[in-house]
Parts: structure tokens; C-alpha cells; sequence
């Protein structure tokens, strides 16, 4: 049985904790944190937070990524950026046990603004862990699994198809297209899941059960999905794999999600 990580009153639970975080990952964590706190004081940063796998307790070493995001007073600079890569590029080489660092960074603003209450908010109060100061979660609203939150989650599916065509026509090393197949396949299956969400009436990050849950209301396209969760696990570099995602179950799920849920509210060009 699949739990729906509601809370009793129905709304969604935030996942993880910095109490489900495995041994192998507490040295990164931790670095992380003093990496973090060095080098964006409080007067650029408002607070920090992991999500993905590492917070959640299913990380495996060697394979799952140290997922960041840090909330800024300020829009993110180019100064900002170099900093958080140079964060990135010292826990990459001080931890073999990751498959890399990832630093998301966002405005406060942006993070609490109204455009955003139903992704990025959401992201922040339910998908992630606090690590470094005071918790956005208490500024944002309890969420439930509806079709407003379905579709500003993930109801831009077709504009991510045309940057992923661009970037497959443009690989030409196999790493490349493992890292694309990683990125299409894992956006595949939590488009699929969120697109039966609200019929399910729950939620679940879990990559399997996401496409096992989305079998369950379009069996025709199960086999599709179940590929696409095992490829978000175990990418691969052939050109065929990311072929009948992008030109084939990606378009038909663009399609369908548009029908059911409407399209993502457009977000202002940058």
C-alpha cells in the first residue's frame, strides 16, 4: 500500500528531516551547512534548506545527489552564482558518496509571492528540509492535492519538450545523454503522478510508486512510465530512449495534462 503523506485534516505533510538523513550522508550535510552559513552571511541569505532523496532517507551512496536550496533577501548575481558553484565544486570533491551538488537560488520574493504560492511555495513548505535560519513554511499556507496545485507544479510539460529536443539534437557524448535522460525521465514521472494527484487525492515523491499510481488510471501508457522511473534511477545514452520520451509519451502527456488540469500560469521571461 502506497501512503498519501496527508496530514488528518488532509493536507499534504512536508517530507523528510534532518533526523532521516543515513550515516554516509551526515559528514556532507554538515559541510554543507558550514559551507553554506561562510560563505552567504545572514545579510544575503535568509534561510537553506535540503530536499530530494538525502532528506527523505532513501539516498543511496555513490548514486543520489546533495540537493540545495537557498532562499535569498536579494535576486541571485552572477556573484551569487559563482559562489554557490564553488560550493558545489568543494563538496564534489570532498564527497565521493555524492553524484554531485546542486544549489537552487531564489528570492524570498519570488518564493512567497502569489505567482508562485502553488510551485516554488509549495516546493519550499512540503518538498523541503530546513537546514540554515528561519523556515519560509511558516509565511505559506497548508496545501492539499487539487488541480491548482497540479497544474503551476507541472503543467508547462510542453516548454520543457522543446528545451530537451534542443539539448538531444545538441549532445553528441554519451554523458550528455545520460545526464538529458536523468532530467527528462525523472520530469516525466512526476508529471505523470501529479496529473492523477488529485484523483488519487495524495502525495508521494517516491519515483516508483509515482509511476505505479499513474498506471493505475492509464494502463496503456504503464509500461511508458515504468521505464521512464527505472531511466530517472539508471540513466541511459541511447539516443532511442530519449527519443520516445520527448517525440512520443512527452507530447501525449503535455497533451492530457492540458486537458485535465489547464496550463501553468506563464511565468515572466528572464
Amino acid at each position: 500500500m502506497i501512503e498519501r503523506g496527508l496530514a488528518h485534516d488532509g493536507t499534504i505533510e512536508r517530507e523528510g528531516g534532518l533526523e532521516r538523513v543515513a550515516a554516509a550522508f551526515t559528514p556532507v550535510v554538515d559541510a554543507a551547512r558550514t559551507r553554506i552559513a561562510g560563505t552567504f552571511t545572514s545579510a544575503r541569505m535568509h534561510s537553506a534548506y535540503l530536499y530530494g532523496s538525502i532528506p527523505r532517507g532513501t539516498a543511496i551512496p555513490q548514486v543520489s545527489d546533495l540537493d540545495l536550496q537557498l532562499a535569498l533577501h536579494h535576486e541571485p548575481t552572477e556573484a551569487d552564482r559563482a559562489d554557490a558553484t564553488a560550493i558545489e565544486a568543494a563538496l564534489n570533491r570532498a564527497f565521493p558518496q555524492i553524484d554531485g551538488a546542486g544549489i537552487l537560488l531564489t528570492s524570498t520574493h519570488v518564493l512567497l509571492s502569489e505567482l508562485e504560492r502553488h510551485d516554488a511555495g509549495f516546493f519550499i513548505a512540503c518538498l523541503c528540509t530546513p537546514l540554515l535560519g528561519p523556515d519560509l513554511a511558516q509565511r505559506l499556507p497548508r496545501y492539499r492535492p487539487t488541480t491548482e496545485l497540479a497544474r503551476e507544479t507541472n503543467g508547462d510539460l510542453a516548454l520543457a519538450l522543446d528545451r530537451w529536443r534542443t539539448r538531444a539534437a545538441q549532445a553528441t557524448a554519451d554523458a550528455d545523454r545520460r545526464t538529458l535522460s536523468r532530467v527528462v525521465a525523472r520530469r516525466i514521472v512526476r508529471t505523470g503522478f501529479t496529473l492523477i494527484m488529485p484523483r488519487w487525492g495524495g502525495w508521494t515523491s517516491d519515483l516508483n510508486a509515482s509511476a505505479e499510481l499513474f498506471g493505475r488510471y492509464y494502463p496503456q501508457h504503464a509500461d511508458q512510465m515504468r521505464t521512464a522511473a527505472t531511466i530517472a534511477r539508471v540513466p541511459s545514452p541511447d539516443p532511442e530512449v530519449l527519443s520516445t520520451f520527448i517525440d512520443d509519451l512527452g507530447p501525449w502527456l503535455a497533451s492530457e495534462y492540458a486537458a485535465v488540469h489547464g496550463e501553468k500560469t506563464p511565468r515572466p521571461a528572464h
